[in-house]
């Protein structure tokens, strides 16, 4: 049974590239959704770069940053050899990732907000997610070898 499990562990190397798979993904398709509606939109493009730049700051910095930290230094510093995939968040992040999804479905699916204000919140929150995503991809080629704790 042991061994059935250890096909289910990575290193921490490969972990981080997973996280900026995932990270990026999730990005793309979030900035994706919001610039296919800013094309659709037949308004001042140059506003809805302005409010997109404004969000991707804010949630890069003080958000996706902060996170991407966290998740880095708990990766790496960990006193296991190898770690289970999908352990690239904690526990507390997948709750927080599952309100976001759930929130963004239910705010577009309902139609209260203005869609050209939802889209530029996309787009900011995509880039900054995508980058987040990129910043893993760095540090896993930057990375030779983790040793263990």
């Amino acid at each position: 049974m042991d061994k059935a499990k250890e096909i289910f562990k990575v290193t921490k190397k490969t972990l981080l590239l997973i996280a900026g798979l995932v990270w990026s993904f999730a990005g793309f398709r979030v900035f994706t959704i919001g610039l296919e509606d800013i094309i659709n939109y037949r308004g001042n493009k140059f506003i809805s770069i302005l409010v997109g730049s404004v969000v991707f700051y804010i949630f890069f910095k003080f958000i996706f940053l902060k996170m991407y930290k966290k998740h880095f230094i708990r990766i790496t510093t960990s006193g296991l050899d190898k770690q289970y995939f999908f352990q690239f968040f904690d526990l507390k992040s997948y709750f927080i990732m599952g309100f976001m999804i759930t929130l963004g479905i239910l705010v577009r699916a309902s139609r209260i907000f203005n869609p050209v204000g939802v889209a530029n919140f996309y787009i900011g929150l995509g880039f900054a997610l995508f980058l987040s995503g990129v910043l893993f991809f760095i540090s896993f080629s930057n990375t030779k070898k983790i040793k263990v704790q």
